[in-house]
Order: C-alpha cells, then structure tokens, then sequence
C-alpha cells in the first residue's frame, strides 16, 4: 500500500513543488543525487573510483516530447563521456541510459540512433553503455534496440525487472557469452497482470532469475540492496564456481555505503548507480518506493524536523 501511495505521489507537481522548496530538502536530495550538472557527476565518480568503486553514470530524465529534447540528451550523454575519458575516470565509469529519454515512445528510430551515438562515444572513451528499464509497455522495444546495438558494441548491458512475470524467460534468452545483465526488482507500479505484487513473490522471482544468470554464460549484475538476496548472489557465485570478475554487485548511490564498502574489501566488483540532473523529484520518488524505510527520513527533512 505504501508503495503505491509513493508512486503516485512521484506524479503530483504540487507535492514536487513542496519537496523543491522544503528548508532542508537539498540534503535528502544530496544523500540520493549526486547533483544537478556534469560537474557534480564527475566529482561523484571521482571519489567513488577512488574508494574503489565502479560506478554507472544516469542523467536523469525520461518521457521526452519532442526531438529537440531527446537530441540534447543524447549530447549531453556524449559530452559527458568525454569528460569521464579526460579525466581518467574510464573503464570504471560507465553510463546507464533511458531509452524513453531519448525518444523511444514516440520515435524508436530515433531513439535507436540516440543510443547508438551514446555507444559510439562510450567505445572511444573506453567504456561501455547498459540501456535502462522502464514501464513494461516499453520492454519489448528495449530489448529489440539492445539486440541491434550489440551487432557492434557487443558489451551494451541490459535492465531486467524480477517483478515482471515474464523476466526469467527474459534472462535464459539473455545468459549468453559476454552478455551484461544487470538484474532488479523494479521500481514501476506496474498492474498484477504483468507483474508480481507482493515483496515475497517478487524476491522469489529475483533468486530464481538470479539462478538463471549465475548458470548462464553471460555477465550478470546484481542491483540489490537487500541483505539476504547478496547472501545469496554471494553463496550463488560459490555454487557456480563464478570468480569475483565473472558478476558484480550494484547499489544505489547513498544506500548502504558501508556495504558497498564491504564487499569491495572482499574483493567482489560494486557498481554504484550515481544519478544526476535536474530532474531529480521521480527518480527520488521511486527510490523511496522501492524503500519505504527511507520515508521517515525523507519527511523529517521535508518538515523541517530532520
């Protein structure tokens, strides 16, 4: 039920409106968004490779109207690359992309070019690019983009969402030679035809795609923060003879850093998820969701109490 309030809320502009001018709603913001421009994305990733962290770059934003916008997005992408490549910051930097932001829902040829574009300047900055997921309505064209992308950059990684009931068919067709997959729960309120609703179920689902990726001979990426679903990505990697190069672990920046640290120091690969920009209010929404724990903080600061 919480979820679902939270979800909704993430579409209220009044409750946005409140939350941008809240006293002490900069520092929330601060503990989930790396910032608002390239400069702070760069400054993120700097101190996050230096701890020894990986790290996937998102400008935030998604659903773009018109070509203009999705045009400067993908510059934005492309002159943010060649930031990460001069400042040294690259293979362990990459970037994560929304195809939704760059023209998907209402050009998928546009959005195919956008992408490819990204991937031509992630190859010459040394690094590689994974398309994010969204809604469910825009599952299909992802993957069909990822499949002709990966003609010629071979390293693109894919989003799949465990809450999704069509996700583990998802992963066997994906847990294949050198294929990225990074797996989560998902973060949409999606209706119960197509996906799983309850926590339990959805954890069921995420161990058994888990499974499916960790047997495969593909790449996988586990984005969890959840103690017992690491345990068990941890026990997996045992089970299936996976060296700590052969998967890694993602998080989200600012959540559990101290975890983030202690499985770089057991020598696994973390990726850190570091989102940027301005269009920071959906993205924090959806955090919170995914991680209602995080609300009474959220609140306090938003009220002025925290």
């Amino acid at each position: 039920m919480l979820r679902s309030v939270i979800l909704a809320a993430s579409r209220s502009s009044r409750l946005e409106r409140l939350v941008e001018t809240a006293p002490l709603t900069r520092g929330v913001v601060r503990r989930f968004v790396a910032g608002t421009s390239p400069d702070d994305a760069l400054r993120a990733t700097g101190e996050l490779v230096a701890d020894g962290l990986a790290v996937s770059l998102d400008l935030l934003g998604e659903d773009t109207e018109t070509a203009e916008q999705a045009v400067a997005t993908r510059e934005a992408y492309v002159s943010l690359l060649a930031a990460l490549r001069d400042a040294e910051l690259t293979p362990a930097a990459e970037v994560s992309v929304k195809l939704s932001a760059l023209g998907q829902k209402f050009d998928e040829q546009l959005a195919y070019d956008g992408a490819r574009a990204i991937c031509v300047a992630a190859s010459e900055a040394g690094t590689t690019v994974t398309l994010d997921a969204e809604d469910h309505t825009t599952t299909d064209s992802t993957l069909d983009i990822l499949i002709k992308l990966r003609t010629d950059f071979p390293t693109t990684g894919a989003v799949l969402q465990a809450y999704l009931r069509r996700t583990e068919a998802d992963c066997r067709e994906l847990a294949t030679a050198g294929s990225r997959v990074r797996l989560c729960k998902g973060a949409y309120n999606e209706p119960e035809s197509v996906a799983y609703q309850s926590t339990l179920d959805v954890d069921k689902s995420y161990v058994r795609c888990l499974n499916i990726l960790m047997s495969g001979d593909g790449y996988p990426m586990l984005a969890t923060h959840d103690p017992r679903l690491i345990a068990i990505g941890e026990d997996r990697a045992r089970w299936f003879d996976r060296s700590p190069d052969e998967f890694e672990f993602q998080l989200l920046y600012g959540v559990r850093p101290e975890e983030q640290a202690r499985l770089a120091a057991e020598g696994y690969t973390v990726r850190v998820y570091v989102p940027y920009g301005t269009q920071w209010y959906p993205y924090l929404m959806r955090r919170l969701a995914e991680r209602p724990t995080n609300v009474g903080f959220f609140l306090k600061a938003v009220s002025g109490k925290g």
